[in-house]
């Protein structure tokens, strides 16, 4: 695409010249007028590496993977892949909350599992915590995928992640 626009470029193409210099991405960087926003809350475990719990740009929410921490001690659920799942879960919609969200306006959500075979048991649980969704907005399910990995942090079970779109 971007070599056949500056062919018509050179050619003079009004349009394509508007696109040359129109910006393609938006640098994110540190100053104040930066176009997205970083999102840590205390109602979700703190994020174990170098990355933020979300990031808010252009009325979406980008959550990064929650894990089944106890958000006050930082340890992993006690119980199986339900009880991690729950949890998990739970961190996921306080991010969306803290990010101007909530689980009625998730977009895409994935779950990476330890074992597939887990995945009746998590997704019970997933159908439990979208039930009240499903009542009020009938035609409700928000576009999911998931993913068996060889490991996950601190060797839980079960890590879901999403993105949103703002209230």
């Amino acid at each position: 695409m971007y070599v056949r626009t500056l062919v018509h470029a050179a050619r003079g193409t009004a349009r394509a010249a508007a696109a040359i210099n129109r910006p393609v991405f938006y640098r994110m960087s540190s100053s104040a007028a930066t176009p997205y926003r970083t999102v840590a809350t205390p109602n979700a475990p703190s994020a174990i590496g170098p990355y933020s719990q979300a990031v808010v740009y252009n009325g979406t929410a980008y959550l990064s993977g929650c894990i089944p921490f106890d958000p006050k001690s930082m340890a992993v659920v006690e119980g199986g892949v339900e009880e991690q799942a729950k949890q998990a879960l739970a961190n996921l919609f306080a991010v969306a909350e803290a990010a101007g969200s909530d689980k009625s306006h998730i977009l895409k959500v994935t779950v990476f599992l330890k074992d597939m075979n887990d995945f009746a048991k998590v997704n019970a649980i997933y159908e439990q915590v979208r039930a009240p969704l499903t009542q009020a907005f009938a035609p409700y399910k928000p576009a999911r995928s998931a993913v068996e990995v060889a490991r996950l942090p601190r060797d839980v079970l079960v890590e879901v992640e999403a993105v949103a779109a703002a209230k």
